[in-house]
């Protein structure tokens, strides 16, 4: 049982941890100003969208705010996005609608350039570009879809108000090759059905502890929404899970996915208060949100991780095809309490929690958040506010105050 001196410095580490997974606002910035360049020029007055106003808004992790870095810093940021066109011509199929964004990206050389093969549901951008402070690295999908009059305010007053109500009415109309209706079909009632922010309302519903927390829901649907450092406990808690899988399993295309980790972390998330706590309480029960249920067409039970704003799509639907995939979560959810656990045992010092945090993270970003950590505890420090525990003593906000030394040379003194 850790004291409440103890927590409180793995939580600092925990929450430096997370500090350090961020992606820097540099890079957050860019990837707006980039989809946002995207939207105008799909909307320009000659392009065959513009009537239905195409607008571009995050989806996934950059929409939940748990969006991490790549443990190989040469490897790409993947920003997924939804393009929005309010209604669309009558007689556009899925294929022609997924064509006609294409196309209209073809027309721009810029973007010519950047576009990799056609996905099933996406456009992908790749962006290779320089900033002031580090080299820029992602990739953009793009999500044709058709929403409905009335939508954007939907949207807003959802996301503006602290409750979860009516989410199903969050749900778009999106473009699938693998529909059997995909090049002849122009109704949208029957299109592939996607509700992303039903999802990320759900999510925030999940993570939320306070009013005072609200600013990342309100912010986070904002065509251009602004940088958060300040995340809550369920954000880092997706965050930390997310890289501990990414360490254990660098380059395996059967890794957990990280709607999975994401949707299972959520359920068992229960509103505790830090990180600790949080990823303690989220790893201890994410096993009890995994259903079986029956499969008609394999005659047997399957595991079943519902979407919770479509209980229809089954986020472990691979798991069938791909049994390795279902293996390796319990693989990583066993891995990932050990280390924990271990983590959570080194209470002798600073050095020891360092070194059990190495392997599981990954050793330079584990020196990057000690590294600081240690400049947030000197500069604590010079103000006056850095505390001992009298008993432990473990460094941090409580127990008897460190006086501050200043060192002066023999010269100096002279």
């Amino acid at each position: 049982m850790l004291t409440n001196e103890q927590k409180t410095q793995f939580n600092e580490i925990f929450e430096e941890l997370g500090n350090n997974l961020d992606i820097s606002e540099t890079q957050h910035n860019n990837a707006v100003k980039s989809y946002q360049a995207v939207g105008s020029w799909l909307s320009k007055e000659d392009s065959l969208l513009a009537k239905y106003n195409p607008q571009i808004l995050t989806q996934g992790s950059f929409l939940l705010g748990t969006v991490i870095k790549p443990v190989n810093e040469n490897d790409d940021l993947d920003i997924d996005l939804v393009c929005e066109l309010t209604g669309k011509n009558e007689n556009w199929t899925q294929k022609d609608l997924k064509k006609i964004v294409g196309d209209r990206l073809k027309q721009n050389d810029t973007y010519k350039e950047m576009l990799d093969e056609e996905g099933r549901r996406c456009w992908t951008l790749e962006y290779r570009k320089e900033s002031e402070n580090e080299k820029e690295k992602y990739h953009m999908d793009i999500l044709p879809s058709i929403i409905s009059d009335g939508y954007s305010v939907l949207l807003t007053k959802a996301f503006s108000e602290n409750r979860f109500e009516d989410v199903e009415k969050l749900a778009i109309r999106i473009t699938d090759k693998e529909s059997l209706n995909y090049s002849y079909d122009s109704d949208t009632e029957n299109w592939l059905k996607s509700n992303p922010f039903g999802y990320g309302r759900w999510f925030f519903n999940r993570a939320t502890i306070s009013t005072k927390k609200l600013f990342s829901l309100n912010e986070s649907i904002k065509p251009a929404p602004k940088y958060q450092a300040e995340k809550l406990p369920l954000q880092r808690a997706v965050q930390i899970l997310k890289r501990h899988r990414d360490i254990m399993f660098q380059g395996d295309v059967d890794k957990p996915i990280s709607i999975i980790i994401t949707t299972l972390s959520a359920r068992s998330y229960n509103g505790e208060g830090n990180i600790v706590d949080a990823i303690k309480n989220i790893i201890s029960n994410m096993h009890l949100h995994i259903a079986e249920k029956y499969d008609p067409s394999s005659n047997k039970k399957i595991k079943y991780i519902a979407n919770p704003v479509n209980e229809e799509e089954n986020f472990a639907d691979k798991w069938v095809e791909h049994p390795k995939r279902e293996a390796n979560f319990y693989k990583w959810l066993e891995q990932v309490r050990k280390d924990f656990d271990s983590i959570l045992s080194k209470t002798q010092g600073l050095q020891f929690i360092n070194e059990s945090m190495q392997k599981p993270f990954g050793e330079n970003l584990i020196t990057k958040t000690f590294s600081s950590y240690g400049t947030n505890k000197l500069k604590q420090r010079e103000q006056g506010r850095l505390k001992v525990a009298a008993v432990t003593g473990t460094i941090g906000s409580s127990g008897k105050t460190i006086k501050n030394h200043n060192f002066y040379g023999a010269k100096e003194k002279e």
